[in-house]
């Protein structure tokens, strides 16, 4: 599928498809819009020939998985995420197409992906029913996965030979490591009391301002450090139960997102920050995952080459994905996306020649893996 008026279609097809999921605010704190948007994505997916579609539903995050009828272990799983991030003004979800760029909540993190998908997994199953290609859909990843890829590959095995998920990387850039993730809550307990008499209460907001300080000594960037593949420490939000000028709160909190690349481990930052908090503040954790190592096919490699004429470069990404999942089951991921920018703001974007480009090299990947022509439109 290369010819002029082939790739316009198939243009304006990927962004009429991603202009409707960005109209669905699907984040975690609109159950109906989730459910619009899910509903959405297994309309496109019910007409398939041989396709069979499971349902799941894990702690209130549904999730899909759609495989060929007498192949519950696909060769190939693309695999996506529906959810995006939350925004304080409900009108931010809209978009607009300006200088080659649908820009809208959720363009490229990851709806314009997922339209791509869609669209490869219609073609290729329409033309060769059966294929070993499968799809599976969450919609709880910016909260974590745990109950979306999670549950599927922890509780209801699914598995594969090859994962494909356009969740990081860029059209050249493939994605072969990931820093670990901690989501931690810092819980400091104090007494209330009133404001003009702080003497009969105990506040809890200095010593944790104290240890987040601390923090923030500890996470420092090295002083040699020539990029970013080192330990992070976010400290995301700080606040107390507390409505009220003259009053002690009766407890303080802080959200914290840590990185971590190898060779750190979990349990070796946790104690870091239990050493800086001191035992005073309780630790919650909220998410534990450790970095994870990808493994592409090399063949994934040598077809972008062969379509955009630029050698892939394998990179480090200091964000996480639903990989994590699947690397300690041994199952490798290609993990690569098109151009997208201005990640989980109001105006993030994903560029549309690059949508293009990445649905053909997707496109003669699995021809070639599959060993069949690229299905015609």
């Amino acid at each position: 599928m290369t010819n002029a008026s082939s790739l316009s279609r198939l243009r304006d097809h990927l962004v009429a498809l991603t202009r409707d999921l960005i109209l669905m605010p699907s984040t975690a704190i609109d159950a109906p819009a989730r459910q619009q948007c899910y509903e959405f994505v297994r309309n496109h997916l019910e007409d398939l020939p041989e396709i069979t579609i499971h349902d799941y539903v894990d702690d209130g995050a549904q999730s899909l998985v759609a495989t060929p009828t007498r192949c519950s272990t696909p060769d190939i799983l693309f695999v996506a995420h529906l959810d995006v991030v939350a925004h304080p003004d409900p009108a931010a979800f809209r978009s607009t197409v300006v200088d080659g760029r649908i820009v809208g909540p959720g363009a490229g993190d990851m709806k314009g992906a997922l339209a791509i998908l869609i669209v490869l997994f219609r073609r290729f199953h329409r033309a060769y029913p059966g294929v070993s290609l499968g799809l599976a859909v969450t919609t709880d990843e910016e909260t974590g996965g745990e109950h979306g890829i999670g549950f599927l590959v922890r509780d209801r095995g699914l598995r594969c030979g090859l994962a494909m998920i356009p969740d990081g990387g860029s059209l050249h850039r493939i994605t072969v490591e990931e820093k670990g993730i901690i989501h931690l809550r810092l819980q400091a307990s104090g007494h209330p009391a009133h404001a003009a008499r702080p003497w009969l209460g105990r506040n809890p907001l200095p010593p944790l301002i104290h240890a987040l300080t601390r923090l923030e000594t500890a996470f420092a960037p090295p002083l040699d450090a020539n990029n970013h593949w080192y330990p992070t420490c976010a400290i995301t939000s700080v606040g107390t139960e507390n409505a009220t000028f003259n009053r002690l709160p009766a407890e303080a909190h802080a959200m914290l997102d840590i990185r971590f690349p190898p060779p750190h481990t979990s349990n070796e930052i946790l104690e870091l920050v239990r050493q800086c908090v001191g035992p005073d503040i309780e630790l919650i954790p909220a998410i534990v995952a450790e970095p994870t190592h990808l493994s592409p096919d090399p063949l994934y490699n040598e077809v972008t080459h062969q379509i955009t004429g630029q050698s892939a470069e394998l990179v480090r990404e200091s964000g996480g994905s639903d990989a994590r999942f699947l690397h300690p089951y041994g199952i490798p991921v290609i993990m690569a996306r098109p151009l997208v920018g201005n990640l989980h703001a109001p105006d993030e974007w994903i560029d549309i020649e690059s949508m293009v480009t990445f649905f053909r090299i997707w496109e003669s990947y699995l021809a070639r893996r599959f060993n069949v022509a690229a299905p015609a439109e």
